[in-house]
């Protein structure tokens, strides 16, 4: 099975997913059911991840846990 993910105008929204829907083949992941701080928490987990890979990929430069804890 293949995933893709799509971006979707707001006002588009209910009317792509009524779409996608009723084609048997789509199976339709929701996370409509999150409340704020968790669509904050996948949020900003994502952008970390994002970091982490530019990092390993040598593109930015991250600071060291002891860095962090000395800014503290």
């Amino acid at each position: 099975m293949k995933q893709i993910t799509l971006n979707i105008p707001e006002n588009k929204y209910q009317f792509f997913l009524e779409l996608v829907r009723n084609l048997e083949f789509i199976k339709v992941k929701n996370d409509d059911n999150l409340n704020k701080d968790q669509k904050e928490f996948v949020d900003d987990l994502k952008d970390s991840l994002a970091q982490v890979e530019l990092h390993l990929k040598g593109q930015i430069n991250l600071k060291s846990a002891d860095k962090l804890l000395d800014e503290l």
